[in-house]
């Protein structure tokens, strides 16, 4: 089992993929991204469907829903062309590069700052509020970084008032009134919101049964995958979840989760648009740094983005500590990552080969 190659950029990561998607026969749809990436390049969300296309049987993987996520996503997916087996009656749809403006500037948001996972709702309600975020979203992006002492006393006095749990969930559960902050969930629905439906339509539409696996990474203990339960029936879907999975796996409802509850998931999709299959999904999340080093890294990159005349080596340092929040650069780590990776694709496609 070789480990696939985990890229520097997106450009190259794309490249990648593309070429093992070539090589093992699978079939591949672009739809572009009209921005250029970091380094010039164009930039797309990528469909690779490796097996029959009028397969009823269906496994999805997604990588870089949060783009500098991409790198570790990018890379299994790469991997799976390479060395998944699949039966005859089950094909592999890879959604590539979700939100492929962050994955190549290395940024865990799109173009419009927006948070993908929390952009999945319904516009034409009102929108959510998040009352906890309000009070505190001048400490998290303060006009000067990093935060002075007192700025960040006070954040630590909400959270012992709050609790961790309810803080965590403050920050990063999603809020929509701030579009220059942490963690937005949008006032619209995004293009690749927009995108990856038409996907779920055009390459899902004819599934019965659909497995998925939505690659991320930063939360939890180093290179310890958690598998996320990504359903809302926590009855016999979760059971069957358990069967595929094994019985670790985690519920953000039960508080079992690294993660908490949230707003608008990405996951949404799957019930609007392939209302005729079975769903049985998981989140794949690989632990990097602590919860709290991980925030801080975010916070710094928002900061960042809204004042980019900050001294290049600022702006330097800020860029490595995200790169270490959510792409360690460590072989053991990639190894690790890479290892849960190929096992839970091959747990989904045993599983789906089974049902009826």
């Amino acid at each position: 089992m070789n480990t696939p190659r985990f890229c520097p950029n997106y450009r190259e990561a794309r490249a990648l993929f593309l070429q093992a998607a070539d090589a093992c026969g699978a079939k591949l749809h672009s739809v572009n991204l009209p921005l250029l990436g970091a380094q010039g390049e164009a930039l797309g969300m990528d469909v690779a469907v490796h097996g029959p296309t009028n397969a009823s049987k269906v496994l999805m993987t997604t990588s870089a829903v949060h783009g500098i996520e991409g790198f570790c996503g990018s890379a299994i997916q790469t991997g799976l062309l390479q060395q998944l087996t699949l039966p005859p009656d089950v094909a592999v749809v890879h959604v590539h590069a979700v939100n492929p403006h962050g994955f190549s500037h290395a940024r865990r948001v799109n173009e419009d700052n927006v948070d993908l996972n929390r952009n999945f709702i319904d516009f034409a309600q009102p929108l959510p509020v998040n009352a906890d975020y309000a009070e505190i979203h001048a400490l998290l992006l303060p006009e000067h970084w990093p935060p002075t002492p007192d700025q960040t006393a006070a954040l630590q006095a909400h959270a012992q008032i709050w609790g961790d749990r309810r803080m965590q969930r403050a920050i990063t559960s999603g809020q929509y009134q701030y579009p220059d902050g942490v963690w937005f969930g949008g006032l619209v629905p995004t293009w690749s919101h927009r995108t990856f439906r038409q996907v779920l339509q055009d390459h899902l539409g004819q599934a019965r049964q659909i497995a998925w696996i939505d690659l991320h990474t930063g939360l939890g203990p180093h290179g310890h995958g958690e598998r996320i339960f990504a359903c809302t029936d926590t009855g016999a879907t979760l059971q069957r979840a358990r069967q595929w999975w094994g019985p670790d796996i985690t519920s953000v409802d039960t508080g079992t989760s690294q993660s908490v509850p949230l707003s608008g998931p990405i996951q949404m999709a799957v019930y609007e648009e392939c209302p005729q299959a079975q769903y049985t999904g998981i989140c794949l999340e690989f632990g990097t740094l602590p919860l709290a080093q991980m925030i801080l890294a975010m916070r710094a990159d928002h900061w960042l983005a809204l004042h980019p005349e900050a001294p290049p080596a600022q702006q330097a340092a800020i860029r490595a500590t995200m790169r270490e929040a959510f792409n360690p650069p460590s072989s053991d780590w990639q190894q690790q990552v890479w290892r849960q990776g190929l096992q839970a694709a091959q747990q989904a496609v045993q599983g789906l080969a089974k049902q009826p």
